[in-house]
């Protein structure tokens, strides 16, 4: 079985192409565009290089297409992609500006090319659907709540790919597996005790935290907005709510324009003066930037954060895993983020910090109760699998 998954971005299209056979899954073909300004001839190139490479003879030959949707109105999981859905995610358009658009762009130019191949989303809300209600809600009255107000969590792909792979890097097969079915069997496959508790901290471009008990989301740092939690490049991250109405009095602000200025000037572009890339922004730090300094100062005060209140809703963790672009790479984001934790049984190895980039690996010492752990994610692949298993329980 092949399945080709493609990330839309609002000028990108990146895929990656996987080959299931004999319990077997294969990396046969990625690729990506930049600056696309026709979505019909991304998409046309794209099947025109998989092919060209031989990684498929004819599109009949992929068994499926998979998308890593982010949200929809009263839509979750992992489902085919019909115009009912595509509508759902419009219907949340102002939530996700950056994402939403083109992924139904791009997935109704799918469905016009290849109109018998199923197309199916996994989306970034899934793993977080047997959350406890309090982490679900916001505090607001009923009809808000009623009107679809309330905690979603995303970044769901990476951090299932987190719970799963450190449960297995944990010797704990059942939490595996357990996580494996999860959008099967709805999180009921039985585990041994103890608890598995982990702590999952995806810092990248955009960042979040998620707490994981026994392989299943209790919550994330994201709430009903991928504009929420941490600070992401130019994104807001945690805001007062009725700060946006001073802004816009004080500041003589339209609604359009404070939502732009929160999703496009914000977060670490915001406090470093500028800049939105985490490599510049250490440089320009270790040069004496001041605002430069705050920015990262900033993200690892907050990261700390979200993970003391974690490690308080598990009751303490068995793992801290760091994931995606900063969370992989970035040796003094990791270090500053574990200072002074020795209280809570967790103890940094500084040698194996600094000797680990973009590999799985414990970076902790020997003694330390709580494992710190580098894992990097695998979004794509999560969502391969999940449309394999979503095809093949419907007789696809």
């Amino acid at each position: 079985m092949k399945i080709l998954v493609a990330n839309l971005g609002s000028t990108s299209l990146k895929w990656r192409l996987y080959e299931f056979a004999g319990g077997a899954e294969r990396l046969l073909h990625k690729g990506g565009f930049e600056r696309v300004t026709d979505y019909a001839q991304a998409v046309g190139d794209c099947l025109a290089q998989i092919t060209a490479a031989g990684a498929i003879q004819s599109e009949a030959e992929l068994a499926g297409v998979g998308f890593k949707t982010v949200v929809a109105r009263g839509v979750n999981g992992c489902v085919r992609l019909t115009e009912e859905v595509l509508g759902a995610m419009e219907a949340y358009n102002g939530l996700a500006p950056a994402h939403n658009p083109p992924y139904i762009t791009g997935i109704r130019l799918f469905a016009r090319r290849m109109p018998a191949t199923p197309l199916v989303a996994l989306f970034e809300t899934a793993f977080y659907q047997w959350a406890p209600e309090a982490a679900q809600r916001y505090a607001v009255p009923a009809d808000w709540h009623a009107a679809g107000i309330r905690r979603f969590g995303f970044h769901g792909a990476s951090h299932k790919y987190i719970a799963e792979r450190s449960a297995e890097l944990l010797g704990r097969e059942d939490v595996a597996e357990r996580t494996r079915r999860l959008y099967l069997d709805d999180g009921q496959s039985p585990v041994r005790t103890p608890e598995l508790r982990v702590i999952s901290c995806h810092l990248g471009g955009s960042s979040s935290v998620t707490g994981i008990l026994n392989g299943i989301g209790i919550g994330n740092s994201l709430g009903m907005s991928p504009q929420s939690g941490l600070p992401h490049n130019n994104r807001v991250g945690d805001l007062d709510a009725f700060a946006l109405g001073y802004a816009m009095r004080t500041l003589g602000l339209s609604l359009d324009d404070a939502e732009k200025l929160l999703c496009r000037e914000s977060g670490l572009k915001g406090l470093s003066g500028g800049l939105n890339d985490i490599r510049d922004i250490s440089t320009r730090a270790a040069a004496g930037d001041a605002p430069a300094q705050l920015a990262l100062d900033f993200l690892a005060h907050e990261t700390r954060r979200w993970i003391g209140s974690y490690f308080l809703q598990l009751n303490g963790a068995d793992a801290l895993v760091f994931t995606a672009g900063i969370g992989e790479n970035h040796v003094g984001m990791r270090s500053a983020i574990c200072a002074r934790l020795e209280n809570l049984g967790l103890e940094l190895d500084p040698a194996l910090n600094a000797a680990v980039q973009a590999r799985e690996a414990v970076i902790s010492t020997a003694s330390s109760r709580v494992k710190v752990m580098v894992i990097p994610t695998n979004e794509e692949l999560v969502v391969a699998r999940e449309v394999k298993r979503h095809l093949e329980a419907r007789g696809n």
